[in-house]
């Protein structure tokens, strides 16, 4: 019975110093105080902003509830196996493997180690070079986020999609809630590039295709992120798009020009202006913040224009023609699987991407 308490001790005691590590407590109290907001009827006056609290809310119980259970079981087993019955040895020796197994998957979540890694992220992928190969390929992205966070429990919501002439798109905003969802997509920001023989040309030539990937955290309250009024401008315009009731009657559009540092975002699909308004500075604050961290600034106010690092980085290759891999130019990790990658199989990319960080 002894070694077997000793070795559960030690796993107790890594389970302890990784849920410091991770702040459990202070993300529980974070749920907590959601929870108390969320529990105020008048919240959902404003149904928007209490369905924003509510993904909150589940994002934050899917990281602390299996640290909380797995410290508890821990707790449980170490009391119970300090009763010293020797007679239930082989059921305590399957709940020490039980938790052990349990504990080295959720360690890896010690990857999650950057300020906004915890919150929810905003994917924007927008067609580079290419043409319509690179609107294409752009749309095969979209494709592959929206099964990655299929695969991985996490809520993908389109906000902005705009749709190209002949096929594919030319860029789309998504929002994604969960556990870790920025922590895990952080490595994907970059230039993505694809080499395929072109489904567009007649003369069906190999043709290579860029596509910008943004990961932008989530920010979670705008005092977060402060932007004075003065710095920006906010042009309102009639929404193009295809057809429908309200499509180009009002002037339901909005652009809005952060003039520090000349970030533009522009949002047109809700139907009403304060809505897109809304939804511009939610991106908007994002943009800030990542690029407050590109650049090391301490406050918004320091940070400078055009220096954000977008268009500079290309940082994985999908090769179609005339063989098959998806290789990430800065781990050198590879795949031969290209068509899995594209249906969502990324993990091993994000891993390989966090671990080089360490």
């Amino acid at each position: 019975m002894q070694p077997l308490l000793r070795r559960l001790e030690t796993l107790q005691h890594a389970i302890e110093g990784a849920y410091a590590q991770l702040d459990i407590d202070k993300k529980a109290e974070q749920a907590a105080s959601v929870e108390a907001e969320l529990a105020m009827p008048e919240i959902w006056n404003n149904p928007a902003y209490a369905q924003e609290k509510s993904k909150q809310h589940a994002a934050l119980l899917a990281i602390v509830t299996p640290w909380q259970t797995l410290r508890t079981q821990a707790a449980d087993i170490v009391e119970l196996m300090a009763l010293g019955d020797d007679s239930l040895l082989p059921e305590f020796e399957g709940q020490v493997q039980a938790l052990e197994s349990e504990f080295n998957e959720r360690k890896k979540e010690l990857l999650f180690n950057g300020r906004y890694d915890s919150r929810g992220a905003i994917l924007r992928l927008s067609a580079g070079a290419g043409g319509t190969d690179a609107q294409d390929f752009t749309e095969m992205l979209e494709r592959m986020y929206l099964r990655w966070g299929e695969k991985s429990n996490m809520q993908m919501s389109i906000v902005e999609r705009s749709a190209a002439e002949e096929a594919g798109i030319k860029s789309v905003d998504i929002e994604v809630t969960g556990p870790y969802a920025y922590g895990k997509l952080r490595g994907e920001n970059g230039v993505h590039r694809l080499v395929r023989l072109s489904p567009f040309n007649s003369d069906n030539l190999r043709q290579t295709s860029f596509a910008l990937v943004e990961v932008l955290p989530k920010i979670d309250q705008p005092n977060e992120v402060e932007i004075d009024e003065k710095d920006l401008r906010i042009d309102v315009y009639r929404a193009g798009g295809h057809g429908g009731q309200s499509v180009n009657t009002t002037d339901s559009a909005v652009r809005i020009t952060h003039l520090p540092t000349n970030i533009v975002v522009a949002i047109q699909n809700e139907r009403s202006q304060l809505q897109n308004k809304e939804t511009a500075m939610k991106i908007l604050r994002a943009k800030l913040a990542q690029l407050q961290m590109e650049q090391h600034a301490e406050t918004i106010a320091d940070l400078r224009a055009g220096e954000s690092a977008s268009w500079g980085s290309q940082i994985r290759n999908y090769v179609l023609h005339p063989y098959t891999l998806v290789k990430d130019t800065r781990t050198k990790y590879e795949e031969r699987d290209a068509q899995g990658v594209l249906d969502g199989k990324i993990d091993g990319f994000i891993s390989s991407y966090l671990e080089s960080q360490l």
